[in-house]
């Protein structure tokens, strides 16, 4: 599987609230109660993601231009990382947070933080992001998560 990644436009915010909403129904079900999966969702739906698309940097990982993962930047903080559960496992979700990585240090940013889920708190982990604390919305558990980005040649 050859993947693309490139920023997202708003024609693809169909497909990302799409991408969105499976992983949620598909991972995230193990992790958290229908109500917040479902309050969650509402948060994704193809008219919030185009606002998204305008106020974040967002990028849309492509096998044969289908949209199978999105991740976004705001600032110094790394938003909605999820990739299709059909493409779980093949490296797409990792491809999406080293192009967020590599635009963060071209702005200057040299610390990442991610809210993540309890799924996706592994995930975080094996790319080097360390927890830092814990947010709760209702039941909703959040693990703040945080990253130093290293500049490879100023070390």
């Amino acid at each position: 599987m050859a993947i693309e990644i490139r920023e997202a436009v708003q024609l693809d915010s169909r497909a990302i609230s799409h991408v969105i909403i499976a992983a949620l129904r598909t991972t995230n079900t193990n992790d958290y109660p229908e109500d917040v999966i479902e309050r969650v969702e509402k948060s994704f739906s193809p008219s919030a993601v185009a606002d998204l698309i305008g106020k974040r940097i967002v990028f849309v990982a492509l096998d044969n231009e289908k949209v199978v993962g999105t991740a976004s930047l705001d600032g110094q903080v790394v938003r909605s990382v999820f990739v299709d559960p059909q493409t779980h496992r093949q490296g797409i979700g990792r491809q999406l947070m080293s192009t967020v990585e590599q635009r963060a240090k071209a702005l200057g940013i040299m610390t990442l933080v991610v809210p993540s889920s309890i799924t996706a708190e592994r995930f975080y982990q094996k790319l080097g992001y360390s927890a830092v604390r814990e947010t709760y919305h209702g039941e909703e558990r959040t693990i703040v998560m945080e990253r130093r980005l290293i500049d490879v040649g100023s070390v």
